[in-house]
């Protein structure tokens, strides 16, 4: 991956005055629920400015990333898990993939998102419109991707990835996804909490949980003072008595390189490579994952055709 700095001296000096970025986990209750929350503000800054995203898009993808982190608590070891929505609204679609290492990257199937009119409120219903979403977990060793899907019904990833768990995997659960812009449009805070019910959680806990997830506070704005996800659960959960069992870094990351640009070039068919070759120069491939550009010249291209495979 080829990272883009973030291009605001004061931007980087207040992240820099932040905790780093991090998945906690918890269990409440006696270990009736398992919680995990995540801070994320500088994740959400380079995939901003690694994607060029303007503040609606930053809004829409940085949502999915923090939700990618928040997805990854469930997979270990080398093992991924990727968010899919696919949509009939501007956004067209969102695609992340999160590793157990923290790892994220993705993207937004329309950037920039195109609008009639500015939107009058945050709620996206309107640029999602009709769709699906899919969640799958890529498990090292096993052929057969885990994979589940439910139509869109509320245009907000957090609400539907909650829907999709208690519909889809059966389990009760709530997401929020939290994202503060200061004045100027730069994100100042990110971050997010994932809330499963265990076996055995009476449902009298889960009626609790869902009338306090109603009520939380502004844990981007939180995040935003300096303060850490852990202090955001601590003081938000307190009477659940939280129990913190883990932490993972997160970051934006892609595995992409030149070198398996290079190795994918070299594999095209004969015809392809002849078209590349009559074409126009330097040719530029994109990672859709990270936005990383790598440019080839003329020379390079003939190099590459004809090394041996």
């Amino acid at each position: 991956m080829i990272s883009i700095a973030i291009d605001d001296k004061n931007l980087e000096e207040h992240i820099s005055s932040l905790p780093p970025d991090g998945r906690e986990v918890f269990l409440l209750s006696d270990g009736k629920i398992r919680l995990s929350a995540v801070s994320a503000t500088y994740m959400v800054n380079k995939m901003k400015a690694n994607h060029r995203t303007g503040l609606l898009e930053t809004y829409i993808l940085g949502q999915a990333y923090i939700a990618g982190a928040l997805l990854s608590s469930e997979v270990k070891g080398n093992d991924r898990i990727q968010l899919d929505i696919e949509c009939g609204g501007p956004v067209k679609g969102v695609s992340v993939e999160a590793w157990a290492s923290g790892a994220v990257r993705g993207f937004l199937r329309n950037n920039p998102i195109p609008l009639d009119k500015p939107l009058e409120s945050l709620d996206t219903s309107p640029i999602f419109g009709p769709g699906f979403l899919t969640v799958t977990k890529i498990l090292e060793g096993s052929k057969t991707p885990v994979s589940g899907q439910i139509m869109l019904e509320y245009g907000n990833i957090a609400k539907d990835l909650a829907l999709y768990y208690t519909r889809s995997v059966e389990t009760p659960s709530l997401f929020y996804i939290s994202i503060r812009f200061d004045q100027k449009g730069r994100v100042w805070g990110a971050g997010g909490i994932f809330i499963q019910a265990l076996p055995g959680c009476p449902e009298s806990l889960l009626e609790e949980l869902q009338d306090k997830a109603g009520n939380l506070g502004n844990m981007g704005l939180f995040l935003s003072e300096g303060n850490s996800a852990e202090e955001y659960i601590m003081k938000e959960f307190d009477v659940w008595k939280p129990e913190h069992i883990g932490h993972t870094p997160v970051g934006f990351s892609c595995p992409c390189s030149r070198e398996h640009f290079a190795t994918y070039l070299k594999g095209l068919p004969e015809n392809e490579k002849k078209a590349i070759l009559e074409g126009e120069f330097p040719l530029v491939l994109e990672c859709l994952n990270c936005g990383s550009d790598y440019g080839f010249d003329k020379d390079e291209i003939e190099r590459i055709f004809t090394e041996e495979k």
